[in-house]
């Protein structure tokens, strides 16, 4: 009896949390529909993914490549020497591992294993979640087989025919989340009647934010809201100290990480969020009204662009970070009050909707299989 094909795939997705849980979610349904299939990551030495990864179950190769950064420094100058590393190794993993196909969701070893494994001729797809594409992406986008994007448009940026629009990958709690209001609100020990605010900076937290917060959080309180806020772990205690004296302070869940952020989102009423990939695709999933304040040193302002995608569509509310110490409470309230405007914006949302991205990924991962195979 014949034995079942042994299906072989380079992953590559790093730097960030935005990179990796893609590429995991990716993985892990791979695995599902290819019981067999035999996964390999390759990421950038002493970054984050060479820890999550193998935590997630799946073995990992390192590459010595990192970023370049914006002003002259020791690193710049042994970039070139990290790139020609890379590349050698990338390309021996390459010939060496010979997948049935390459995927990279962004982060500094995806430029090296993508390019390796277009040259040699095998299937390639990446992931660009922003609607600004960084450097990497953009230069993959001549090469590789299939470009997967969150936003429409993209045709300014890589080959109209390469693109798919799929969405960004989010975390299935998340997209498959059933926990109504009242149960989420219960679970954080809030009232069940009283409108919600939700703060989250990323899963670092977000210093700008938090200040903010801090300066404007019993305004906020004084006029009947409740608030669950996310600071991170450097800005908790610092949000500690700003509810010392207050006396709603029993109407404010401060947690340095949410892990339960299905349960979180569900709470709320109207949330406030820095604008990276992963956070824009959990709130367009959520449907909630969102303040998006961008972090302004990412890379080519790219959160900016991510937010006003939608802003420009009426579908989220911008408050830039130079600005938000003193706007804070104005626009929080504004959004809170403004039941139209909130209805408004989940309508518009609501375009931006994809389904199942991952399971649209895999799908096309599994079509340049095929055709490989064919």
């Amino acid at each position: 009896m014949k034995q079942p094909e042994k299906y072989k795939i380079l992953m590559s997705g790093g730097g960030t949390g935005g990179h990796i849980f893609p590429a995991i979610a990716i993985a892990n349904d791979l695995k599902a529909k290819l019981k067999d299939a035999d996964i390999l990551f390759v990421g950038a030495r002493g970054r984050m993914e060479m820890e999550k990864v193998p935590q997630a179950g799946f073995p990992i190769e390192g590459l010595w490549i990192s970023g370049i950064q914006r002003k002259l420094t020791l690193k710049n100058l042994m970039f070139p020497f990290k790139l020609l590393d890379s590349m050698i190794k990338a390309r021996r993993i390459v010939k060496q591992f010979q997948p049935d196909a390459v995927v990279g969701t962004g982060g500094y070893a995806s430029g090296p294993l993508l390019k390796a494994a277009a040259n040699a001729g095998f299937p390639t797809l990446i992931l660009e979640q922003n609607s600004y594409p960084g450097i990497t992406n953009r230069w993959l986008g001549k090469v590789v087989n299939v470009v997967c994007t969150a936003y429409q448009g993209m045709e300014k940026y890589f080959p109209a025919e390469k693109i798919v629009v799929t969405g960004s990958p989010i975390r299935k709690n998340i997209r498959e989340a059933a926990i109504t209001t009242t149960n989420a609100r219960k679970f954080f020990g809030l009232e069940e009647n009283r409108k919600t605010l939700l703060i989250i900076g990323g899963s670092q937290g977000a210093r700008r934010i938090n200040e903010a917060v801090a300066l404007h959080v019993e305004q906020l309180l004084a006029t009947g809201m409740q608030i669950i806020w996310q600071t991170g772990k450097p800005s908790l205690e610092m949000a500690g100290k700003s509810l010392l004296n207050s006396k709603f302070r029993n109407r404010v869940v401060v947690r340095d990480f949410i892990y339960e952020m299905d349960k979180a989102y569900a709470a709320a009423d109207v949330v406030v969020s820095r604008a990276g990939a992963i956070a824009i695709a959990e709130i367009i999933q959520v449907n909630k009204p969102a303040i998006f304040i961008p972090l302004p040193s990412a890379a080519e302002d790219h959160q900016t662009r991510n937010a006003m995608a939608l802003v420009q569509k009426e579908a989220a509310v911008l408050l830039e970070e130079k600005t938000a110490s003193g706007d804070f409470f104005e626009i929080v309230n504004g959004l809170m009050k403004d039941e139209e405007k909130k209805e408004s914006i989940k309508k518009n949302l609501r375009q931006f909707e994809h389904g199942d991205a991952t399971e649209k990924i895999v799908k096309e991962v599994l079509k340049l299989i095929q055709q490989k195979k064919a």
